[in-house]
């Protein structure tokens, strides 16, 4: 009885339309539209990759692996189990024009690539034809930018190691680019057999090769992953399939879509306390109804009810409006966001991404409505007859207090599980919650300090108000200083961390970088490299060790993912080096080294930090496949290795016989001085053509337009947050105008005028927005750290700029938003206000 007859209030009171409500209407919609939009475009790049996956791993299914190509009995396995069979090798190489140098990613393909999909080149013509052979010579192809920046014209000549190529077409694109990881170097393509002789396959040399298979229909992946990691189970031989054709690809746009959408739900907070101040506005306005109903028998349940069953509909009109906008935003932008992505996307309506935006927005309108309607209960007729402002102040019921935790507990479980980032989800949420506790004492705070500043600013009557109005009793302060510092909260934290991600290289990179990296130095070519650069004054270091790569297959006998999870250093291979002694670069933390004629049992020395989030200790034995061969060692000590420095830095270094025999070649890092570096390349890539450099500044300059487009992303996330800051606080002001204007009517009464007036409202609002400036930037700073250092796992410094622009455009926002809304109460006529109160 009493539902139905609350049905019928809120169904009248729903007949006054959106008046008070547009404000909540419009942060309820945007933060669910950002939480939506977000998700649809996660869901059409994971559909994209899932319909494509074939095209981008570039057959049905792919074994990788490290520096060695698949002997006669894994090749045999392979044809009995496909269609077709591709052979790839992938690695880093210097393309040589006369004096020009250029590094390149080296693609060497045989006739069956691609297994699916095209090349598509310039002039247009079958990759078969680009790669056969031109005039004696072999074709190639490579990317424009690399065209351009050796000089080249379509029919020239260039040389990979020492073997020539002519250059037949530009590379436009390849169906299996997306899958091919992090390049330094632009694309180039060859067949694998011309480079037979250019010295840049032998033993020990660093590429990685891939076996594409193209599979019968009804093929079960399942199976045949089973089988291929039992058969190879020893040898390094890496499975992937379809199903993740692009698995780098696809984990970044999921942790990255994840932290958007917690973002979005930061946002979303900040409309959540728009809602509750658009409420408590409401609620107030009120008073007269709710009053009239309580004296006429209506119980508080009923009250309740009816303002539940009206704000719950219009809830769910804000939620309908969000979905709509962050469903056709992707749609209607798809166009654009396909051009700027290197990978598919299959834009569509997504049910999934819309369902969690909409289950998002229920329970955010939920927790920030339940204690303004639930304070209803608290008001006495009597009180709200006397003095509308008045009453209301005690907490909700225990019972709503309860319901208000456990929607805040459901949100979180939903997040976490939605998102996948248990870790990141809570620590978003303690930071909201943090800024929201910090937020209300420093609220009160200012509210002491300004019913204690009051009295001592005699003389000067436009401050002495504005105190006196922020520690009054009607709560404004709370209001605005919560409504306006979440908003710059979180803001201020975006700002630190996308300051964080584009200034992290300059920031990390060392005073003193190598000039270059040189790879693949062959054993008997390090006296002659090593002369050559000894001898140069110009050069001021050369560092060199024996370079070999494995991967960590087991752990104390136990499959390594299964002791330390998934830490990078299992993800695909690792660099492996000897030593007879300790480098002079290298501080041995715990443990000791091996003598310098040690025969044992195989010992290595692990780095200390990635030791320690493996959970290993000293004595632990660690299985390594090199080169299809399984060698397990011991770790007898723990070292110190810095690879923020840009230098040489191993996980692992062997004792030598530990890796006798086993074919491997030199890496090194020179130091020299920037005009000389040009020559020194001439030289060394002339006298070794199979040695590949990779200058430093261009690693470095290829790493930044990654960061910098994480950057924007996260930027992307806090314009939505910025708007529904802003949406909140013209909330709040216009909340707080029907205060103002009965303040303005009895100021104007006692004989001030309008200009003090409007200056004691100017100076309110600076006040309370550079309170909220000042709590949002402390939050920020803190979030941006935590989230800069655990999650980013980049080095933080406070970015001023960032921070001091946050209490600027607080106290500017605050200004005109509150100047805004002090027009009417300037104009309204003192008589007229004063006898409504009556």
């Amino acid at each position: 009885m009493s539902l139905s007859l609350a049905a019928r209030f809120a169904r009248r009171e729903l007949r006054g339309g959106l008046r008070g409500f547009r404000i909540f209407l419009a942060c309820l919609a945007l933060g669910v539209a950002a939480i939506a939009a977000v998700g649809t475009v996660r869901a059409a790049i994971e559909a994209g990759l899932a319909r494509e996956g074939a095209a981008l791993l570039g057959g049905d299914a792919e074994l990788e692996l490290t520096y060695r190509f698949a002997t006669k009995d894994e090749r045999a396995w392979m044809q009995s189990r496909a269609a077709r069979v591709s052979e790839i090798a992938d690695f880093r190489s210097m393309a040589v024009v006369g004096d020009q140098r250029g590094l390149t990613q080296v693609k060497a393909v045989d006739a069956n690539y691609p297994l699916i999909g095209d090349v598509a080149l310039n002039p247009p013509m079958p990759i078969a034809d680009a790669l056969a052979e031109q005039s004696v010579l072999p074709g190639a192809v490579m990317e424009q930018v690399l065209i351009d920046r050796l000089g080249l014209q379509i029919s020239d000549i260039f040389k990979l190691g020492t073997q020539e190529f002519r250059l037949t077409a530009a590379l436009l694109s390849e169906p299996d680019s997306a899958g091919g990881g992090f390049g330094l170097g632009p694309r180039i393509i060859v067949r694998r057999a011309a480079l037979e002789a250019s010295g840049l396959l032998e033993a020990g040399t660093l590429f990685s090769s891939k076996y594409r298979l193209a599979l019968p229909a009804g093929a079960d992946l399942d199976a045949l992953s089973a089988e291929a990691n039992a058969a190879f189970a020893q040898s390094g031989l890496r499975w992937r399939d379809a199903r993740n054709g692009a698995p780098g690809v696809a984990q970044f746009v999921d942790r990255l879509g994840a932290f958007l959408i917690l973002v979005g739900l930061s946002g979303l907070a900040v409309g959540g306390v728009g809602v509750s101040a658009a409420v408590s506005s409401y609620l107030k306005g009120k008073t007269a109804v709710i009053a009239t109903l309580r004296t006429l028998g209506a119980e508080r349940g009923v009250i309740f009810q009816t303002y539940f069953i009206q704000i719950g509909v219009l809830s769910l009109l804000g939620i309908a409006i969000g979905l709509v906008l962050g469903a056709l935003a992707p749609l209607l932008l798809a166009p654009l966001i396909t051009e700027r992505l290197p990978i598919p996307a299959a834009f569509a309506l997504y049910p999934k991404p819309l369902f969690e935006a909409a289950l998002y927005g229920i329970l955010t309108a939920l927790i920030f409505t339940t204690w303004p309607l639930a304070r209803t209960e608290n008001i006495r007729a009597a009180t709200l007859f006397r003095d509308a402002g008045q009453g209301g102040g005690r907490l909700p019921a225990p019972r709503y207090i309860l319901a208000i935790a456990m929607m805040v507990a459901l949100l979180l479980a939903l997040a976490s599980w939605f998102s996948g980032t248990v870790f990141l989800t809570l620590w978003t949420a303690a930071g909201i919650f943090g800024a929201l506790i910090l937020l209300v004492l420093a609220a009160a705070l200012i509210r002491f300090i300004a019913k204690r500043l009051a009295p001592l600013a005699r003389g000067r009557a436009s401050l002495r108000w504005a105190l006196g109005a922020i520690s009054g009793p009607r709560e404004e302060a709370v209001s605005v200083v919560l409504s306006l510092g979440l908003g710059l909260s979180v803001l201020a934290s975006v700002g630190q961390i996308d300051g964080n991600l584009r200034g992290a290289i300059a920031r990390d990179l060392p005073s003193v970088a190598p000039s270059y990296f040189f790879v693949d130095i062959q054993k008997d070519q390090m006296p002659g490299y090593l002369e050559r650069l000894e001898n140069d004054p110009s050069v001021s270091r050369i560092d060199s060790a024996p370079m070999l790569r494995g991967i960590i297959t087991q752990i104390n006998g136990a499959p390594a993912s299964e002791v330390a999870g998934d830490h990078w250093v299992l993800e695909g291979d690792r660099g492996i080096t000897y030593s007879t002694d300790i480098p002079d670069n290298t501080r041995l933390l715990d443990g000791t080294w091996w003598e310098p004629d040690y025969t044992g049992p195989p010992l290595v020395s692990f780095a200390a930090e990635e030791a320690e989030e493996m959970n290993l200790k000293l004595g632990d034995e660690v299985t390594v496949n090199i080169l299809g061969r399984d060698i397990t060692a011991t770790i007898s000590s723990f070292r110190e290795v810095d690879f923020s420095t840009a230098g040489i830095g191993f996980i692992m270094s062997m004792n030598p016989a530990a890796l006798s025999g086993a074919p491997h070649s030199f890496i090194s890092t020179v130091y020299a001085t920037p005009e000389t570096e040009a020559q020194i390349l001439r030289d060394l890539s002339t006298a070794y053509p199979n040695i590949t450099a990779i200058r430093v500044g261009d690693a470095i300059a290829r790493v930044s337009e990654v960061l910098a487009g994480l950057a924007a992303a996260v930027s992307y996330g806090a314009a939505a947050t910025l708007l529904t800051g802003f949406l909140v606080l013209i909330g709040a002001s216009a909340a707080g105008e029907q205060a103002r204007t009965f303040e303005a009517a009895i100021l104007k009464t006692l004989g001030a005028t309008r200009a003090r007036i409007l200056r004691s409202f100017a100076l309110r609002a600076a006040i309370l927005g550079g309170a909220a400036g000042l709590v949002a930037l402390g939050s920020g700073i803190l979030g941006g750290w935590a989230v800069s250092t655990f999650v980013m796992e980049t080095s933080y410094e406070v970015i001023w700029s960032n921070a001091f622009a946050i209490i600027g455009g607080g106290i500017l926002a605050t200004l005109l938003s509150g100047l805004a809304f002090a027009w009417r109460p300037l104009t309204a006529r003192p008589a007229h206000i004063l006898r409504a109160q009556e």
